[in-house]
């Protein structure tokens, strides 16, 4: 929620469009859901699908790890609330409404993409989760990929293509910092994580087609004993 009011008070975009009704929210998802299939979403996804296959090695070794640090138990204690999809669909909510009563085309736009980045990215990870079936670290079912991190990378990539990198910059560092907490709690493992980044960043940016100069992907990074973020260029402004 912080991160979200601190987008209400950054500069609005220059383009000006139109107030989006309820029922666009939903009539545009499905929409959304169509437009993911594309160029620019493949080579995020495969971004996010080699840098899961090479972190696979070390999940184990990487969980272990982490769970056993009680310092960084306290660190990383609020990730989960924080990218919960409640927490994350109440922000998207609150913002779009928000919008609607104060007559602000802008922030009732924002919010309508982060409502449908959220409408995509939870389906997106259900059907993966569903298809996959892979076992958490803490022995539950359902582990990859992970839906914290699509959810988190899904707002904060929404965040960046319409306000900019002075907002995107902190929103990423908290979605890095919710995918980082699911391992250290072993929720889910490096890999989950990695591919979740890259699904809610892809999901982001099909609900913000349009929107920004320059597209850069963003996915958390597997190397031996830990992970970092990697940055791509993948076109300019369509």
């Amino acid at each position: 929620m912080g991160l979200l009011c601190g987008a209400l008070a950054a500069p609005a975009p220059a383009a000006a469009q139109s107030m989006p009704g309820v029922r666009d929210l939903f009539t545009q998802a499905a929409g959304d859901v169509r437009r993911l299939v594309s160029a620019d979403s493949a080579v995020i996804l495969s971004i996010g699908g080699v840098a899961a296959a090479v972190g696979h090695a070390n999940d184990r070794h990487t969980s272990d790890a982490m769970a056993r640090s009680d310092a960084l138990k306290h660190v990383f204690g609020i990730g989960d609330t924080v990218g919960g999809a409640r927490m994350q669909a109440a922000g998207a909510l609150a913002t779009y409404t928000i919008g609607r009563v104060a007559s602000n085309d802008t922030v009732a736009r924002i919010g309508a993409d982060l409502i449908r980045a959220q409408i995509v990215t939870q389906a997106l990870t259900g059907a993966v989760k569903t298809a996959v079936g892979r076992t958490r670290p803490d022995g539950m079912q359902y582990s990859f990929p992970s839906g914290h991190a699509a959810a988190t990378f899904a707002s904060a990539t929404v965040l960046q293509r319409n306000l900019g990198w002075k907002v995107g910059v902190p929103a990423y560092a908290v979605a890095a910092y919710v995918a980082t907490s699911r391992v250290q709690v072993r929720r889910h493992f490096l890999s989950d994580v990695t591919f979740g980044a890259a699904l809610g960043i892809a999901a982001g940016r099909t609900v913000t087609i349009g929107r920004g100069s320059r597209r850069f992907a963003l996915a958390p990074t597997a190397v031996p004993g830990g992970g970092g973020l990697t940055v791509s260029w993948v076109g300019n402004r369509n």
